[in-house]
């Protein structure tokens, strides 16, 4: 590992109160020391931004219906076409780049650290012989439990400990990060073409309820000490007036810490989309008020991409508004699937309200260790369009000039044009590297204090923001140069984060009746061994260190 001193620049870094403070960085083995010799190398970054490498906490990067987006969108591949180099693969982009491509492109913004947001149990082998091969950053993934029919029966069994001891199983078997919860009991109902529409609807052949799921699952995360709480996108997704469900959602958790995703899309009120309109003030007071809540945002880009989720009933909704080619399945015992191309329009007032009303999000959550930048990529647009929102953040005056090209109701129907609030460097840094890194309970990342990873991006300060956050000079990749002047130059592979769960050798048997029974996979098959990962970095719970 090549040990290196960055000098003369400007060091932002929130959670030790660095503002763009001239520093020196000191890079030994991986790791941001305190100090080195005086004859150690010199990266010189006079004049320049030094921020941590940014963390991504939802995209789906990886795993069954990623690659079913792949496989279904040839002419999304077509006009974005990324060439071998002497560092880089060859690869293709478009809204649902292969794996390669991913990497080089969140590289190429300054990320180091992304985290694939669903990913169903059967499915994670797969998952990770992907991420495997996915280059320039670490990666974990979200295990998919909402409508398991093991979680389903402990609970309907009234044995929350059942359901604690086969999280962990399962958090062990798929080498998961969190626990993700996908329109619980909802995606249940879909296997009968039905849905939920309330905490308090029953999930059919289970007499359980989401309001059941939800509390339960956020019991079984605080029991097994998990570094990143549930992480949860909410019933009726997309739906007008769904504002009102994620409000008793919240409520239903009292002071339980909660991570709502893609927010963007659960803020909508309204009886029908003729009606639509923004309550994005509304979820914004609440989570203003209880800070065991964080979100990310979602945030719609125009333009066409190609939509994927575990919510089936949804996906199944959505294709009925557009009417293109589409895919819905079912996943054996565990979830659904649904994939859909989509085009978000700016002249359609359905769509320039989404966009408005994820800008509100952003600009009325006062904490912005609360709230991070996404896309939910690719549902809402690409993540290589993350410069272009910072600096709708930033530029209040561009922001508005956006605001003229939408459609004209937008400005009577939000309060978007009335916001003046402008994100300084500072508050970018948290939305897009500490605060999620905190969130993820990563304290190796996030920040670049002694300890942390040599995981850094350096930009020029540019008044146009877009332009500066797009192209970073310099990106280190635990202490290692990887792009340099916008070039890749060092192809590397990232660590699989995944949680060290204790594994409950009483349930196992249980387990393993059922999955005889009834699963397609052998259980002894089902299980991912960490010989399996290139390279993987086990990260400990509360729990772990309780029973060892």
């Amino acid at each position: 590992m090549p040990t290196l001193r960055i000098t003369n620049g400007r060091v932002f870094d929130p959670s030790r109160k660095l503002r763009g403070d001239i520093s020196d960085l000191c890079i030994k083995d991986g790791k941001i020391v305190e100090s080195l010799p005086g004859d150690a190398p010199v990266l010189d970054a006079k004049n320049l931004i030094v921020f941590p490498g940014g963390v991504d906490i939802h995209s789906h990067i990886a795993g069954p219906k990623v690659n079913i987006g792949r496989a279904l969108r040839p002419e999304d591949h077509r006009h974005d076409p990324v060439p071998r180099t002497k560092i880089r693969r060859s690869g293709t982009g478009g809204s649902v780049p292969s794996v390669f491509a991913t990497g080089y492109r969140y590289a190429e913004m300054g990320y180091t650290t992304v985290m694939e947001a669903a990913v169903p149990p059967i499915g994670a082998r797969h998952a990770h012989e992907e991420l495997n091969d996915t280059p320039m950053f670490d990666k974990g993934i979200y295990t998919l439990m909402g409508s398991n029919e093991f979680v389903l029966k402990y609970i309907r069994e009234k044995r929350p400990d059942k359901v604690r001891d086969f999280v962990s199983w399962l958090l062990r078997a798929t080498r998961g990060y969190a626990i993700k919860l996908v329109n619980p009991g909802g995606v249940e109902n879909w296997k009968y073409g039905q849905d939920v529409t309330g905490l308090d609807d029953l999930v059919n052949d289970f007499d359980v309820t989401p309001r059941q799921i939800l509390t339960t699952m956020a019991w079984v995360n605080e029991e097994l000490g998990l570094p990143h709480t549930i992480h949860l996108h909410c019933n009726n997704l997309g739906v007008p007036g769904n504002y009102s469900l994620t409000l008793e959602t919240m409520k239903a958790f009292e002071k339980q810490r909660v991570h709502l995703t893609h927010m963007q899309f659960h803020c909508y009120g309204g009886k029908s989309w003729a009606g639509f309109s923004t309550k994005a003030a509304e979820i914004a007071e609440y989570i203003n008020s209880h800070p065991n809540f964080t979100l990310d945002v979602g945030q719609i880009i125009f333009g066409d991409t190609t939509t994927m989720t575990a919510d089936g009933p949804w996906q199944y909704r959505l294709h009925g508004l557009n009417h293109r080619k589409w895919y819905n399945a079912d996943v054996e015992l565990e979830s659904s699937c649904g994939v859909v191309p989509y085009v978000f329009k700016e002249n359609n007032y359905v769509n320039a309200m989404q966009w408005a009303i994820g800008l509100e999000l952003f600009l009325l959550v006062r904490d912005p260790w609360r709230i991070y930048l996404t896309t939910d990529h690719p549902n809402g647009g690409s993540f290589i369009f993350y410069p272009h929102i910072i600096r709708m953040l930033m530029d209040r005056e561009y922001r508005q000039d956006c605001l003229k090209k939408v459609h004209p109701r937008v400005l009577r129907d939000t309060a978007l044009q009335h916001l003046d609030r402008e994100y300084t460097l500072e508050e970018i840094c948290i939305i897009t590297r500490s605060g999620p890194a905190r969130a993820l309970g990563l304290r190796h990342k996030g920040h670049l204090g002694p300890g942390a990873d040599a995981d850094v991006a350096i930009y020029k300060e540019d008044s146009n923001r877009e332009a500066m956050f797009e192209g970073p000079i310099y990106v280190l990749k635990g202490g290692e140069l990887v792009l340099k002047d916008g070039e890749i130059v060092k192809h590397v592979f990232g660590r699989t984060l995944f949680v060290d769960t204790p594994e409950p050798a009483e349930l196992l048997g249980e387990i393993r009746d059922d999955f005889e029974k009834y699963y397609t996979v052998q259980f002894d098959n089902y299980s991912l061994p960490v010989e399996a990962l290139r390279s993987y970095q086990p990260v400990a719970t509360r729990a772990k260190a309780r029973t060892s």
